[in-house]
Formats: structure tokens, sequence, C-alpha cells
């Protein structure tokens, strides 16, 4: 083994006991929001300042409506934790945002905050049980903020986010800057993952009673824990099947009738067998497997394991000193750990599932290198696509305008690479939704340049067919309210657009022809009213911007194009750009008559 945990999470050993000590101290200080200590390493003189959160054990700061207390979080604070595929945003619990929200004003005024980051020192958000959800959403705050990246330790912390949520922070690559400590039976950190109720408040009543010291040994409640995990194995059991491939239509009808928790693990787990010995897991779906299978009952007295479950969750910082005195540390992730996992108590059955989380990995990347076999026919594709646009625009006529008519032999070996490539892309949007590509796929270079360059230039050739058919006329516009713009195009639009933090929606200069279609159309049927009006003048304020940096090809302003012919027939007082603009389209037509490539 001969690692350290300190080595394992990336930080260093001398930080992580103190820091679960403060977090302690500070879920027990509810008067004050954070308390803040400077951790100095003996062996290089370093200093760490760890920022600890005070918790509640009040029912409202855990649950609330809906079910569950899911919110979808506000992507202007948390800009990155949305699915770049679908445009949905990460849930989170509700009470637990609501608690961050009312902390983070006087966190981010802190004077030892501002200090640290000034000084460059390692920055620590630590969290113990309630206080725990507050630590991982301040450590987004500012790792959103791009300050030198903050750490989280968490100590038995509830879950706070969904699926989504774990897939943006690995996407992003901050997964790693997360580190939660649990106990084996400790039934905080599964706790979400059932629904809220009246043994959800058994529990709280117990442990505030405990944490106010008012009872110091109150009586610990009964029948809770077999509510808590039975609902958690319906997650855990729902998720093995999708691991393991499973396309039963019966789970999905199970799943409109029993609503299972939105919550999934998210960052590096590191589990306390209970003798001293620590496993360090970073699969998210094998953490979620070993929390609910860890704690299952087996032949134990289900009173024992409940009293144990309370038990442990008040055990961290004994149980903490043992583990870091001793270092009997592995890895899930670094191969075969059976011992370690033998302390677990994982059945026959949970070490299925745990394989069937490492073979799901193991899938993701093969679905990445079966994909760069695809990288080669799309270049292929792409390059006919140039030579086609490329000879169009000798003809003076321009490719949109070419495809439309479809007069010619190469419109129509153009239309079939138009088909090929949508079968590829949208192959890659299906496995995106499944999860079924690594989840940092969309923030690689390659595939957004790949994804922005073959946008930009097939797209066109869909609005144009789009038009050329008169598909409107049956289901509306190509893109205005929703239109049926296939959805190849908006997930591969939003890689660009998050990669250059811009909004969703502004990197839009694939969809001119649709604007320039729609709002002829648009204008035979209404006439100049104001929206048209409006709409007129974005279109030119967009020629102008997406010509001038190049993200749009000018040959949209050959004479014989659509858009010059409709621009052209423009009363003038409906074209402010109007000088602007035809300075440009003269300048093309000097090009032209020149012979200058375009």
């Amino acid at each position: 083994m001969g690692e350290t945990v300190g080595n394992l999470i990336g930080l260093n050993d001398e930080v992580i006991h103190p820091a679960a000590t403060l977090a302690v101290e500070a879920h027990n200080s509810p008067s004050k929001q954070f308390l803040v200590k400077k951790i100095k390493i003996r062996h290089d003189l370093s200093s760490v300042v760890v920022f600890a959160f005070s918790g509640s054990m009040l029912p409202k700061d855990w649950s609330g409506q809906p079910t569950f207390a899911k919110t979808e979080i506000a992507t202007g604070e948390f800009r990155s934790l949305t699915s770049l595929n679908d445009g949905g945003d990460a849930v989170v619990n509700g009470s637990f945002l609501r608690r961050f929200k009312d902390v983070i004003g006087n966190l981010s005024k802190a004077k030892e905050l501002k200090e640290a980051t000034e000084k460059k020192r390692q920055v620590v958000f630590a969290g113990y049980s309630s206080g725990g959800p507050i630590a991982i959403l301040a450590t987004l705050y500012f790792l959103e903020k791009q300050t030198p990246s903050p750490r989280c330790l968490t100590f038995g912390s509830p879950l706070v986010g969904d699926r989504i949520f774990g897939h943006a922070l690995r996407r992003e690559g901050w997964s790693d800057y997360f580190t939660h400590f649990v106990m084996k039976y400790d039934i905080i950190p599964r706790i979400m993952l059932s629904p809220s109720s009246t043994e959800h408040e058994q529990i709280l009543d117990y442990f505030k009673s405990k944490f106010d010291r008012k009872n110091i040994n109150p009586a610990p409640p009964s029948g809770f824990y077999l509510t808590v995990m039975g609902n958690a194995s319906s997650v855990a059991s729902y998720e093995a099947c999708r691991l393991m491939g499973c396309r039963n239509p019966s789970l999905d009808i199970i799943k409109s009738f029993i609503e299972l928790s939105p919550y999934r693990p998210s960052g590096t787990y590191v589990f306390c067998t209970g003798n001293g010995n620590l496993v360090v897991v970073k699969n998210p779906n094998a953490v979620l497997q070993i929390l609910i299978h860890c704690a299952e009952l087996g032949e134990s007295n289900t009173a024992e394991v409940e009293k144990r479950s309370l038990d442990e969750h008040s055990a961290y910082l004994s149980e903490l000193k043992d583990c870091l005195g001793m270092q009997a540390v592995v890895s899930l992730d670094g191969g075969p750990a059976t011992a370690t996992l033998n302390d677990l108590g994982l059945s026959p059955q949970a070490m299925l599932c745990l394989q069937a989380a490492e073979e799901f990995e193991n899938r993701r990347s093969r679905n990445l290198e079966n994909f760069r076999k695809y990288l080669e026919k799309v270049e292929v594709e792409l390059e006919k696509m140039r030579k086609y646009k490329e000879n169009a625009q000798i003809s003076r006529l321009g490719y949109y305008d070419s495809f439309k008519l479809q007069n010619e032999d190469d419109d129509f070996h153009a239309n079939v690479s138009r088909l090929e490539l949508a079968g590829i892309w949208d192959e890659i949007k299906e496995m995106l939704k499944e999860f079924e590509l690594p989840d940092d796929f969309e923030k690689k270079r390659e595939i957004i340049d790949l994804g922005t360059k073959y946008r930009r230039l097939v797209e066109p050739l869909d609005i144009a067919n789009f038009y050329r058919h008169s598909k409107d006329k049956e289901t509306g516009a190509y893109v205005i309210g929703g239109g049926p713009r296939p959805k190849r195009y908006r997930f591969i639009q939003r890689w660009l657009e998050h990669d250059e933090k811009k909004s969703f929606g502004s990197r839009s200069e694939s969809l001119f022809w649709a604007d320039v279609e729609q709002l002829g159309i648009d204008i035979k049927k209404k006439g100049y009213l104001q929206e048209i009006e409006e709409r007129i003048q974005q279109v030119e304020r967009n020629l102008i911007a997406w010509i001038g940096d190049r993200s749009l090809d000018d040959d949209v302003l050959l004479e014989n194009s659509t858009f010059v012919k409709w621009w052209r027939d423009l009363p003038p007082q409906h074209k402010p750009k109007s000088d602007r603009i035809e300075k440009l389209i003269g300048e093309m037509s000097e090009r032209v008559t020149q012979g200058t490539k375009i």
C-alpha cells in the first residue's frame, strides 16, 4: 500500500484531523456562521487556512417541498452546474442552498479569506454533518470565480446534488477538490437517498438533543433504519441496472410509481471501515454502491445496527485519529483491494455492482476511442463540404443557395455527406445523454473545434433543406419558439459558449440563414411591425459582428445570395446599418470581379 490518505487526495495529512476538529466545533456553534483557523504545515513551514461551517438539525434546514427539497441551482452563481447536452441545470437540496446563501455574503468579505487569497495560501472549506453541504457549495462558488482553487473536506455530510451536479464537477476538472469522509454505518450520508419522513425528523431530533447538550444521552429513535436504507437500496438497484446496460421497460414503470432520490455522490470518498483501514474511491457509481451495500444489515441485529448508525455519526474525530495514525489506506481506483473490501462487509451482489461500476467507466473510455475512429470519417466528409462550398462560391451563388436549388450533382453529393455527418453526431448526442462518454468529453479542445467547424459548415444546409421544402408551414420556424432545430446543433453550440464563458444562445452564427429566411416569410405575412423591425436590426448587427470575427463566411454577401436580394428589397428606413452593409457587399463584388479568392 504505502501511500497516505493525504497523497491520494492531494492534501497534506497534517490538515485533515485539525480540519475535522474545527468542523465539529463549528457545527456545534450555531451562533456563528463559520469558524476560521490557520494550520501550519511542519515540513515546509507553509500554512493552510480552514473555514468550517456551522450546522443545523432543524428539519426545515434539511427538507422541504417538492419531495427531496430538490431545486434547480441558479446558473448565475453556479454557471458550470448545467448539462451542456440538454441544457438542464443541476438539482440541489433547496434547504442547503438557502443556508449557503445566508452565509456567502459574510464569507466573501471575511478578512481571513482576502488575506489567504492575497498571500496565495491554500484555503480549505470544511463541514461536519449539515455543515458539509455549505462547505461543498462554498468551494464551488469560489471555483466558479477562478480564485486560487480551494479544497473541500467534509465529515459525515449528507448528499447535496444530482447526477448533473457530479457530471459538471468532473467535466470541469473539479472533482478532486472535494473529499468526503464517511463512516461505515453512519446514517447521515445516506439520509438524502430517502424522502423526508417521520423517520427523518426522529433522526434529526435525536442529534439536535445530543448536539445542544440539553440531553447528553437522549433516547435513540427506532425503526428508521429499514425505511431509510430501503429507499436507498432502491436507488442503488436502479443505478446498478443502468450500469449493467439493462433496458427493461419495467424499470421506468417502477420509477414512475416510486420517486427515487435525485441525489448522487460526487468527489472523492474516503470510507472508514471501522478497524483503522481507509478506502479511497473516486468512481461515483462505485461510491453509491458502497454507501448502500456496506451498511446492509446482513445477519446483524436491526437494533444494534440502528444504534451504530447513530453512534458513528458522532465518532469521526476518534476514528480519524486512529486511521491517520495507522495510514492503512488503499485506493479502490488503483486496482483490487479484496481484503479491505471485506472489512466493509460487501456481499457477492455488492461486488458484482462494483464490477459493473468499473466496467461502465471502461466502456466510456472505449467509446471515446471508438469516437476517435469516427474523426477521420468526419474530417473526410467536412473536407468534401469545404470543397463544395468553394466551388459554389466560384459560381458566384454561394453554397447555401446552391444547395437550396439542388440543380447540380454536387448538391446531391453534399446532401449525402450532410446526412452521414448527422448520423454520427446524433449518435454522439445519444451517448452523451446516457453519460456513455467521459465527463470531460465536452471540454476537450479538439471536440469543441471539430463540432464548431461542423455546425458552421453544415447547419446552413439543414436550414436550406428546411425552407426548400417549406417545412415551416408544418412545424413552424426553424428556431423561433423552440422550433425543430436538430438537438445536435444545440449542444455543439453550447460547448463553444461554455468554453468561451458566454451566455447560452450567444454563438448562433450558424442560424444566420434561418433568421433571414424567417424574416422574409414574416414580413410578407405581418408587414413591418415593431417586432419585425427589431429582428431586422438584430440580423444586421449580427452580420457585421460575425463577418468581423470570421465566424460567418462572407459568401453571404454575394450579389445573387438570398440575403443580399432580401436586404436590397427592404425599404431604406428599415436598414439602419445600410452604409456599413453596402460597403461589405461592395467589397465582396470587387473581390469577385478581380477573381480574388473569397
